[in-house]
C-alpha cells in the first residue's frame, strides 16, 4: 500500500507543479503582451475608433434634421393609414399605422388615441402587428449595423 500512496502523491504534485508552471506562463506572455508598444498603439487606436463611433451615433440620434424627417415620416403614415381606413382596406392602413408608431415618441400615447378613434376589430389588428413591425424593425437595424461594420 506504500506504493500506491507514494505514486498518487508524486501525481500530485506533479499536477501542482504543472498547474503552477502553467501559471507563470501566462502571467509571463501577458505581461510581455501588454508592455509591447504596437499593442498598446493597436490598444489605443481600437479604442480611439469605438469612441468616435459612438460620438457618430449619438449625432446622429439627436441631429434635428433627422428629427424634421422623422416628424414628416410620421404625419405621412398616419395619414396614408386613416386614408386606406376610410377606403376599408383595413390591413394596409394597419400596416401604416403600425410604422408610425414605430417612429413616434410616444407610442403608448399614440395607442392610447388610437383605442378610442379606431373601431375595435381594426385596433385588434394594430395590436397583432405590432410584434411583427418591431421584429421586421430590428432585422432591418442588424442588417444595417452589419453592413456599416462590413465598411470600416
Amino acid at each position: 500500500m506504500p506504493c500506491v500512496r507514494t505514486v498518487l502523491g508524486l501525481l500530485g504534485a506533479l499536477a501542482v507543479c504543472g498547474a503552477v508552471a502553467f501559471l507563470g506562463y501566462c502571467v509571463y506572455f501577458d505581461r510581455k503582451r501588454r508592455g509591447d508598444p504596437v499593442f498598446r498603439r493597436r490598444l489605443r487606436d481600437k479604442r480611439r475608433a469605438q469612441q468616435q463611433k459612438a460620438e457618430g451615433r449619438g449625432a446622429q440620434l439627436w441631429d434635428p434634421a433627422k428629427n424634421e424627417e422623422l416628424q414628416e415620416l410620421f404625419l405621412q403614415e398616419v395619414q396614408m393609414g386613416q386614408l386606406w381606413l376610410s377606403r376599408g382596406e383595413h390591413q394596409l392602413g394597419v400596416e401604416h399605422l403600425s410604422n408610425a408608431l414605430l417612429v413616434c415618441g410616444q407610442p403608448q400615447e399614440l395607442l392610447k388615441v388610437f383605442k378610442h378613434t379606431l373601431p375595435p376589430q381594426v385596433f385588434e389588428l394594430l395590436l397583432h402587428e405590432i410584434p411583427l413591425i418591431c421584429q421586421q424593425f430590428e432585422a432591418d437595424m442588424n442588417e444595417q449595423e452589419y453592413l456599416e461594420d462590413d465598411r470600416d
